[in-house]
């Protein structure tokens, strides 16, 4: 769907550009196919996050920020100028100039210029200013010469790092930092940007202070690699800028207001209240920018969003939130006769909300366009003209057209997708016995409302609720500090295209050990990031091929046909099998493979999260974000945690796969494991111990607890849009 269909459309849309313009696009290869006929223009809509720019927001990624920034400059009183006043990305600059006027005998006269920005000059536009303590930057017993600076990667060295610092001749390197004058530590924390010359290269020198500010502190946490994420904790506490009171902009952009309220007030509201305070707005002039506004922010709340706040940063919503952010430009569009591709549009939508997105999708048809969309929940598929089902498995097992056709015929069909279509849940007759209690009290996180609320220990506890009401505040963000806790959350996994599921998961180790024991090689030998990798493509399999303007090429490697490794190490075998086919594997051959030892568990592990199908060599970057969750619950699985907390685990998941996966929570609560799942899908609710149930709605119209009780309680009582939609599940299904 994405890398056929959708790719291909872009790609020959991007061939309609000049050679010039096609340098600055995206490039798209071409895929494996043979016939692609009546493609139109493809818009890909999938749960990618929206980048970890620290400045990016709710409100800048939709534009709704520009249009309110507009409306403040020609409404807001008092007047502090344009747009850009009003804008946390724009600082203020003045500055003067002398220029000479060629006139005559010509003249020189000085000139004054102003830009207007809304920039808080303080947190420069982030919100939030940073604390460090300075024991965690540096050993001040020790000197530059002998290691002081103990930030990650700051080797005595590197040039580029401490290497700066003991050549630059303002400190003296020999010397413990603790000894330095007052001119000496200024110079070593806070000096400003200077050109020194290090044995002949030009270099900029400036204070360990700013320079840490630029290369670690400037970025999103979330964005950083886990060993810099772990120092930044460490090392730096994070606050709301006292200035601006974490809202970014400046004391003139929150002075000028419309009927009392300024552009800090309105990115903060929840954006169905912003949307009725924008629909009050009645000046004439500006009608048509009222229009669109409201327009814009009406889509947030048709879409599910409405409990959002423009101010909210993009990099902490969830793959779901992130994909309904992308959907908000496109549902006001004229265009038409569009493909739109969805990837699983239902992802984080309780029940009640899937309704809503069902009716956005239908809506985008009726405007004359093609809808695909790549889903497993039930109620979408229901409402498809046309269904295509692949398989008959997954991996290698799959990749076939099983079925084409209408719903109804899905139903009647021997597929596994058909077979499962109508599957229903019963509640347990049964359900374990809480051993403990972890005691949540006075919860106050975002929307929560002084929440006080006991989760069992030793059972099934799920965490249900419509999207927005407080489950993930309350779940991962009010958990006691003391409990000890494991979490799988919705968060990218971060690797380059040589990252797989065995270095991923550190099953490479032993394999190696096993191959070294068993043919008396070194280790290294088996790593296609070591001395065993093809010199040809840097073990790559595949060499890169930069064509400038035109889309870059992959190609083979012709020296080890893609395998990875030199030619000597392919020699050597394991049982038969040498190192580039063991990762060719599927986990589940795999763990066939390797009957028993440290590599057997955790290929074990990866069966049991439903991975079996995923091979071992496979490049992260190719796996789904439902399959990157499921491979990190297969690393904390292996820990010794006594609580599990898994977010959304059926993200991705088939109909069939869900059973599977009640299984394996199962099997962690028997073995005496606590299991807290944050979870839309009624198998899983039903399948519950215990049920915590936040609402009512979303936003400030959620953050409290509506029930606590058995799946059972839940559907009796019916008093809650869980419980109506839990009943109605468990109904019975029609033949």
């Amino acid at each position: 769907m994405f890398g056929t269909i959708a790719a291909e459309s872009q790609r020959l849309i991007n061939e309609t550009y000049s050679a010039f313009v096609q340098g600055f696009m995206p490039t798209q290869s071409r895929p494996e196919v043979d016939v692609l006929d009546g493609l139109t223009t493809a818009i890909i809509i999938d749960q990618e996050r929206m980048g970890a720019n620290p400045r990016s927001t709710v409100g800048t990624a939709t534009d709704a920020n520009a249009m309110l920034r507009v409306l403040f400059s020609r409404l807001g009183k008092p007047h502090i100028g344009s747009s850009n006043a009003f804008s946390f990305n724009v600082p203020s600059v003045r500055g003067s100039a002398a220029a000479t006027i060629e006139r005559g005998a010509g003249k020189t006269v000085k000139q004054t210029f102003t830009l207007t920005g809304g920039m808080c000059p303080r947190c420069e536009g982030r919100g939030t200013v940073s604390d460090i303590d300075l024991t965690q930057l540096f050993d001040d017993s020790k000197s530059l010469a002998e290691g002081a600076i103990t930030i990650p990667g700051y080797k005595t060295d590197s040039w580029w790092t401490t290497g700066v610092f003991i050549e630059s001749g303002f400190l003296d390197k020999n010397k413990p930092i603790r000894k330095y004058t007052k001119k000496e530590l200024h110079d070593f924390l806070y000096k400003e940007p200077v050109k020194v010359k290090i044995k002949g290269v030009n270099l900029t020198y400036e204070g360990l202070i700013p320079k840490l500010q630029k290369s670690h502190l400037s970025k999103d946490p979330d964005a950083l690699q886990p060993h810099i994420r772990a120092f930044v904790d460490r090392a730096v506490t994070f606050t709301a800028c006292p200035d601006c009171g974490g809202t970014r902009l400046s004391e003139a952009a929150r002075s000028s207001r419309i009927g009392g309220i300024s552009i800090a007030d309105a990115c903060v509201m929840q954006i169905s209240d912003l949307a009725e305070w924008v629909r009050g707005v009645g000046e004439p002039s500006v009608a048509p920018l009222v229009a669109t506004l409201q327009q814009t922010l009406t889509s947030f709340v048709e879409i599910g969003l409405g409990y959002l706040s423009l101010d909210r940063a993009s990099s902490t919503l969830s793959g779901g939130e992130a994909q309904r952010v992308k959907m908000i430009r496109h549902l006001g569009s004229s265009l038409t006769d569009v493909t739109y591709v969805f990837d699983e549009p239902t992802t984080g939508l309780h029940p009640h909300d899937i309704q809503r997105m069902n009716a956005l999708l239908q809506l985008l048809r009726d405007k004359g366009n093609t809808v695909l969309v790549v889903e497993h929940d039930p109620e979408t598929i229901a409402i498809a003209d046309h269904v295509v089902d692949l398989g008959p498995g997954a991996g290698v097992h799959g990749g076939e057209i099983c079925f084409t056709g209408t719903v109804d015929a899905l139903r009647a069909s021997k597929t596994l997708t058909g077979r499962h279509f109508d599957d229903r849940a019963r509640l347990k007759e049964t359900v374990r016995t809480a051993k403990g209690r972890l005691q949540i009290r006075a919860a106050t996180l975002h929307n929560l409302q002084g929440v006080n609320v006991d989760v069992p220990l030793g059972v099934l506890t799920v965490v249900t609720g419509v999207a927005g009401s407080g489950k993930s505040s309350l779940i991962h963000g009010s958990m006691p500090r003391s409990a000890n806790v494991s979490s799988v959350d919705q968060s990218a996994i971060r690797g380059s295209r040589r990252s797989n599921p065995a270095t991923y998961t550190g099953l490479l180790d032993p394999i190696r050990a096993a191959f070294a024991k068993a043919t008396g090689a070194n280790a290294a030998l088996f790593s296609a990031n070591s001395t065993g990798a093809c010199q040809n493509c840097n073990g790559a399999g595949v060499i890169y091929t930069d064509l400038a303007m035109m889309a870059a090429v992959a190609t083979v490697c012709e020296e080890c046909g893609g395998k990875r490794f030199q030619a000597q190490v392919l020699e050597y075998r394991l049982n038969g099998k040498n190192i580039a086919e063991v990762l060719a594997m599927s986990a589940a051959e795999a763990e066939e493979f390797f009957a028993a030892g440290p590599a057997h568990a955790i290929l074990h592990r990866m069966v049991e999260v439903g991975l079996g199908y995923v091979s071992l060599g496979q490049p992260l970057t190719t796996l789904s974000g439902g399959e990157r969750q499921r491979l990190k619950l297969t690393i904390q699985m292996a820990e010794k945690g006594g609580v599990y907390i898994l977010d959304e685990p059926t993200s991705g998941l088939h109909l069939a796969d869900v059973e599977q996966l009640l299984h394996l929570l199962d099997r962690l609560v028997d073995s005496g494991k606590s299991a807290i799942v944050i979870e839309h899908h009624q198998a899983v609710m039903a399948h519950a111990d215990w049920i915590i149930d936040m609402g009512p709605g979303a936003g400030h119209d959620g953050g409290r607890v509506v029930f606590e009780g058995t799946p059972a309680q839940l559907v009796a009582a019916r008093s809650t849009l869980t419980g109506q939609h839990l009943a109605d599940y468990c109904a019975p299904a029609r033949s």
